[in-house]
């Protein structure tokens, strides 16, 4: 047998007696694992184990670098009332504490958010059910269309002419995107509910910011209203110290930048000076001697008006 090929090790239902002639054939069994493995690749003899009457499997260390913990099984059997034992197969197995592989997992499964990056492509599967239908691209007209064949029979002629060609994809598309719907597919219920779910769990009222803040963004003035349905329950905040800028926000989230959370205070006025009116201010009559603004007054020569 190949010595890629694994399988699990079975688990015999009930305790067995194993073979004495098979649980001997201990070199028979080595030889068979040298002959699958490489040389020297092959260890110690491990155990033996009853897998059946007359059939019991031979364990071997594998020394093979990368498959720590495998094992080389050996099983052989012998024919009943014969001496001779005889090889079933080798194959190479894990045991409990075999280093294996992490289980394959698919990579729209592994994909995660913000794994892409610049020039990746993330295909988008058709029956996606995120998506539904954004217009009517198929070749037959819904039943209800004025080019239905079905209500040809309800018009009357006169009145309107019944045209029996279906329009072509080209001529709906071109529609479409002068309407302002040139998108192929939109969002569905589900894809809408699954949007939400992701927002509400990063920026609701759950988080630990939400549960300490002052008041909710319905009421801030940093919320940006959104369109559609989702305008119901969610906005983008427009808060550049918000931990939530640029991100979209449920309704019932808060954080401490709320745009009424503290409004700050005016500056205070100084106060007008004060005027201290219970002290005299001494004010002198003459100028100082030393000021330089007048001289002093000559008094040998006044008149004093005496004889």
């Amino acid at each position: 047998m190949s010595a890629a090929t694994t399988r699990t090790p079975r688990t015999p239902r009930a305790t067995r007696t194993p073979d004495r002639l098979c649980v001997e054939a201990v070199e028979l069994a080595r030889e068979a694992a040298e002959e699958a493995a490489a040389p020297g690749i092959v260890g110690e003899h491990v155990e033996a184990i009853a897998e059946g009457d007359r059939v019991v499997t031979h364990f071997f260390e594998c020394k093979e670098p990368g498959y720590r913990g495998w094992r080389w099984a050996v099983t052989v059997t012998r024919a009943s009332r014969a001496k001779n034992v005889t090889l079933d197969e080798t194959v190479l197995l894990p045991g409990s504490d075999a280093l294996l592989a992490p289980e394959w997992v698919p990579w729209s499964e592994r994909l995660r958010p913000g794994d892409m990056g610049p020039g990746d492509l993330l295909p988008t599967e058709a029956d996606d059910l995120r998506l539904e239908p954004g217009y009517s691209g198929e070749d037959a007209p819904p039943p209800n269309s004025a080019v239905s064949e079905e209500l040809a029979d309800h018009l009357d002629v006169e009145d309107a002419e019944i045209v029996s060609r279906t329009p072509s994809r080209g001529a709906i598309g071109a529609v479409a995107e002068e309407l302002g719907m040139r998108r192929a597919r939109v969002l569905s219920r589900y894809g809408l509910h699954v949007a939400a779910d992701r927002w509400d769990e990063a920026f609701g009222a759950k988080t630990p910011m939400a549960q300490a803040a002052p008041a909710t963004c319905v009421s801030c003035a940093f919320l940006v209203p959104m369109a559609g349905s989702l305008k119901q329950a969610f906005g983008v905040c427009a808060n550049e110290f918000s931990p939530a800028d640029g991100r979209v926000v449920s309704l019932s989230y808060g954080c401490g930048g709320h745009s009424e959370a503290a409004v700050m205070p005016k500056p205070p006025r100084p106060a007008p000076p004060v005027l201290d009116s219970m002290a005299a201010d001494e004010f002198p009559l003459r100028p100082a001697k030393d000021s330089g603004s007048t001289t002093e007054p000559d008094t040998s020569s006044d008149d004093l008006g005496h004889s």
